[in-house]
């Protein structure tokens, strides 16, 4: 495809991305996470939004700078880290959300005003809520499908489930680093759970995340 439709896919998903971040201060949790270890940073939305926001940056560079074959290889690189964690994201939480949202929304507090019409949970307005939760995946798997080639067997036996497990680990350590002084998770199916189901969600999600990344680098063309 013409590389100025990349440009355009590119451009666009920093800008929805950007706006969808800019967008946390005016949620009615952003006081109270702020005062916590983490901040945003904490939720796996951010980090895999954080991910694919500089997936984006480097594909614009390398529209610009399409001689410069190391930014190239490091698009490649933050690919296979964004992609299979924002497929991860997206899927739990629009499934929680829909069947479970108990599991995945904070609980309102006695200050803020409603914002939905489920009693006791905090919703994300639309538009943020898809700008976090549906742009980052659904440009990350264009920008895949349309303008990159498909991952090596190598890549994909080796590279792949290497930088799951890292992904996971990274990210399970981080989580209950921030949850012993917060003495609270940021998702409540965390909080919920002993630290032997949180072990073992943290595997299974790091598991489904490299099974995804699998399929998608399959069905690629």
């Amino acid at each position: 495809m013409p590389r100025s439709e990349a440009l355009f896919l590119h451009g666009a998903a920093l800008g929805v991305m950007a706006y969808g971040f800019l967008s946390l201060k005016t949620l009615p949790l952003n006081d109270w996470i702020k005062t916590q270890t983490g901040g945003h940073f904490q939720f796996l939305t951010i980090q895999g939004l954080a991910a694919a926001w500089l997936t984006m940056a480097i594909g614009l560079g390398c529209d610009l700078l399409p001689s410069f074959t190391a930014l190239r290889t490091a698009k490649r690189a933050f690919l296979m880290i964004s992609l299979p964690v924002e497929i991860v994201v997206s899927g739990v939480y629009w499934s929680l959300l829909l069947f479970f949202p108990s599991l995945i929304l904070q609980p309102q507090v006695a200050t803020s005003e409603p914002s939905s019409t489920v009693p006791g949970l905090l919703h994300i307005p639309l538009n943020v809520d898809l700008s976090l939760h549906v742009a980052p995946v659904v440009t990350l798997l264009a920008d895949f499908l349309l303008f990159e080639k498909k991952y090596t067997k190598k890549q994909v036996q080796l590279g792949a489930p290497l930088v799951a497990f890292l992904a996971g680990t990274w990210y399970a350590c981080w989580v209950e680093y921030c949850a012993s002084y917060n003495k609270t998770f940021p998702y409540p199916f965390l909080t919920d759970n002993p630290l032997n189901i949180r072990i073992g969600i943290y595997a299974f999600v790091s598991f489904v995340a490299w099974r995804c990344f699998r399929l998608v680098n399959a069905i690629h063309r």
